[in-house]
Order: C-alpha cells, then sequence, then structure tokens
C-alpha cells in the first residue's frame, strides 16, 4: 500500500462523500507544483479552483500571515482592526467608485450577501444566466443554473428566472419593474470560460437602469487579476452596482468580499447580516499581500501575456474545437466528449486541470505561471489529445468541424 492508497482510505472513511474520491493526496506545495503523499510532482493549473492566485507557499503571503498572526489573530465583529479597513480601502479603490464592502470567508456567502441586499430594494425577483454558478448554499444555489446542482435541493429560496447568458433581446424581455436585479458572471468560470458577445453586459446595465434594477456582476473566479486586468468586467466600459470576489483575493487563505456602489452601499443596515470570520485581520493581511504582490510583480500583464500564450498554441491542437477566456481563466472546447479522459492522462503525466465539461478543459493556474510552464503543460495537452485522436474508438467521435474562432460552446 502506498502512501497515497493509505490517505485515500482514511479519508474515505472519515469525511462525507461530497467531492468523491481525491485524484491524488497533496502534501505540499511551491511555487505552481505540488507534490502527492508519494513524492510525485505535478504542474498545477488548477490552483485550488483559482484560488492560488501567487502559488503554493509564496514568501508574501506567509510573511503576513506570520506578522498578523503573532500580532492579533481574530476579533469579533463588535471591533474593527486595520487590515480590514485597508482593504476594504484597497479594493474600493481597485474599482474607482466610492461604496462600501461586507467581507465573507467566501465567494457563495458574499453571494449570499448580495442576495440579501437585493431584498432590501423592497423587490423579489432576480434574473440570472443559463450556465451560471453563484455557489451552493442555498441562496447562492437559487441563482445557480446547472440542474444537477439544484434538483436535490428544491424548492430554493428565491424568485429566480433564467435567460440565456449572452443574449441581450432575452434579458431585456425577463427584465420589468419587478425585477431586484440582473446578476451575471462576466466570464463564467464554471461553465468553462464562456466570454459573453461584446456589448452584452453594457445592455444588461441599460436594461437594469431602465427597469430600477440592480446589476450584480459575480467576480468570484474571474476577479483579482484572473483575467489580466483587476476585475474582468473593466473591459466592458460599465460600472456594476453590486460586485463579489472571493478565490484568488486571499491567495489560499479563506476570504470574500460583496461590494456594493452608490445607493445599493446602504442597502444593508446593523442587523441585517452577519459574518463570524469574514474580515478576520489574518485573512484581509493575506489579501492585501496578494494584491500588492500582484501589482509590484506585474502578474496582471503576465496572465495577458502567458493566457494569450497557451489558448494560441492550444487551439492548434487535435480535437480542439475553439479556445475561450481571458488571462489566465482559460477554456478548451473539445470536438468529442473526452475532458475526463484528458485530465486523467495529464495528471498521470504530472499536470493538474479540470475538466470543467465532458467536452470543455478548464485551466486556472496561479498567475505566476511561466511561459516555460505554459509550454510543459501545453506540450503534454498535445501528446494526450494525439493519443486520443490516434485511437480508433475516439477517432470515430471526432465529427464535428473545428471552430477556432469563438469563445462560446
Amino acid at each position: 500500500m502506498t502512501e497515497q492508497t493509505a490517505w485515500a482510505d482514511r479519508y474515505a472513511g472519515s469525511l462525507m462523500n461530497t467531492f468523491g474520491p481525491p485524484q491524488r493526496v497533496l502534501v505540499r506545495g511551491e511555487g505552481a507544483y505540488v507534490w502527492d503523499a508519494d513524492g510525485n510532482r505535478y504542474l498545477d493549473l488548477l490552483a485550488g479552483i483559482a484560488v492560488n492566485a501567487l502559488g503554493h507557499a509564496h514568501p508574501a503571503l506567509r510573511k503576513a500571515v506570520d506578522e498578523q498572526m503573532a500580532t492579533l489573530g481574530h476579533v469579533s465583529n463588535f471591533f474593527a482592526t486595520p487590515p480590514q479597513v485597508e482593504l476594504a480601502e484597497r479594493l474600493l479603490g481597485l474599482v474607482g467608485q466610492p461604496g462600501k464592502v461586507f467581507f465573507t470567508s467566501s465567494g457563495t456567502e458574499a453571494n449570499e450577501a448580495a442576495f440579501k441586499l437585493t431584498r432590501r430594494t423592497g423587490r423579489t425577483r432576480v434574473v440570472a444566466a443559463t450556465g451560471a454558478f453563484h455557489g451552493r448554499t442555498m441562496g447562492a444555489l437559487a441563482l445557480t443554473h446547472k440542474e444537477a446542482y439544484r434538483t436535490p435541493f428544491e424548492p430554493l429560496p428565491g424568485d429566480v428566472a433564467f435567460v440565456e447568458y449572452g443574449d441581450a433581446d432575452a434579458l431585456a424581455a425577463a427584465v420589468d419593474e419587478t425585477v431586484a436585479a440582473i446578476v451575471l458572471e462576466p466570464v463564467q468560470g464554471e461553465a468553462g470560460a464562456i466570454v459573453p458577445p461584446a456589448g452584452y453586459l453594457a445592455a444588461a446595465r441599460r436594461i437594469a437602469d431602465e427597469h430600477g434594477a440592480l446589476l450584480w456582476f459575480d467576480e468570484v473566479q474571474s476577479g483579482i487579476g484572473r483575467t489580466g486586468a483587476w476585475f474582468a468586467y473593466t473591459a466592458s466600459g460599465v460600472q456594476p452596482d453590486v460586485l463579489t470576489v472571493a478565490k484568488g483575493l486571499g491567495g489560499g487563505i479563506p476570504i470574500g468580499a460583496c461590494l456594493a456602489f452608490g445607493a445599493a452601499a446602504d442597502l444593508l443596515q446593523p442587523g441585517n447580516h452577519g459574518t463570524t470570520f469574514g474580515g478576520n485581520p489574518v485573512s484581509t493581511a493575506a489579501a492585501l499581500a496578494v494584491l500588492d504582490t500582484i501589482e509590484a510583480d506585474g502578474l496582471l500583464v503576465n496572465a495577458t501575456t502567458v493566457g494569450d500564450r497557451v489558448r494560441e498554441r492550444a487551439a492548434a491542437l487535435p480535437l480542439v474545437a475553439d479556445v475561450s477566456g481571458a488571462g489566465l481563466l482559460i477554456g478548451i472546447g473539445l470536438s468529442a466528449p473526452v475532458a475526463n479522459e484528458v485530465r486523467d492522462r495529464l495528471l498521470a503525466r504530472g499536470i493538474v486541470l479540470n475538466a470543467a465539461t465532458p467536452q470543455r478543459l478548464r485551466l486556472v493556474p496561479p498567475l505566476i505561471l511561466t511561459a516555460e510552464q505554459a509550454d510543459e503543460a501545453v506540450d503534454a495537452l498535445a501528446q494526450v489529445l494525439a493519443e486520443l485522436a490516434a485511437e480508433s474508438e475516439v477517432v470515430g467521435e471526432v465529427a464535428a468541424p473545428a471552430d477556432r474562432s469563438g469563445g462560446e460552446d
């Protein structure tokens, strides 16, 4: 029995089976690499699902956590701390609009806070999009589109309608004066890095304004530099009323945030909402270190440069139907339902990535990923796709012509 097998057996015997069997038991990480319990090294293109923005064991993050924990580890929300205030000011500064921030411990909690905030408008309806993922707590799940996630827990809270993502006409038809908010991901992450058509977010802004609804952008996955900008929506030139972020913000330390602007910033009042760990001095100090490092090390530019390199090379590979996303939020559409097989074969070669759907790969590596590491991953992907293309049973399924032009499934 290997070390991994032993740990996996103990995992199965002691943890709830909510995630299925773990692919590997990991024991340490450094930079863009992780090691399993048997000493095997992997290039990590999943990064804790877009969380580890600075990779693993980054010195700046370790220093910030160590120093804050040695100074003041936790206080209740009856008190404030300097890193909490500084992070709120820093996030509002990145947006460039006056507003207010509510800190949470995760992305789904940030969306719960935003969902409750919309109720304070006096309206209850929310319009969300097909393919959307906003989390798995009951409120956030009501906004999440995937039936497999929703059905076991229905009836879900809320008064939520779904419209086709990227279809501005469908959005316009669904919104009226009863709608509290439109919630959209500027780039859909869990769906496989899906980018809406140009002008879609601007149309959403116009539609929300016409009916007095809030425009809420969920940047839990796409925010904090993931797409090569601090926030993915900035390329659209529009401004949301509500913005939620999480994953990359703490670089591995749990934290999320709900930002609101204008009149929306004052909708939640004392007693309306709460959190035990949100705004914790350690997590906010960690987030400040992440933002400082992204800025100081030019990681927004690196995300754009390396992400474009991966998409350009991947587009030319066999079985690739399209590439999508922005920065280091990368989707690779396949012309056959072999994404899980690709993921498993790459894992055996020392590459970690995610199969978002049976025909779509999702890559969300650390923002520190180098061009050489990206090439290593694409070379391995090329080998696996070539193998699959050459196997007769798979070649028989590869009938669709390659469409390399768009960002849509």
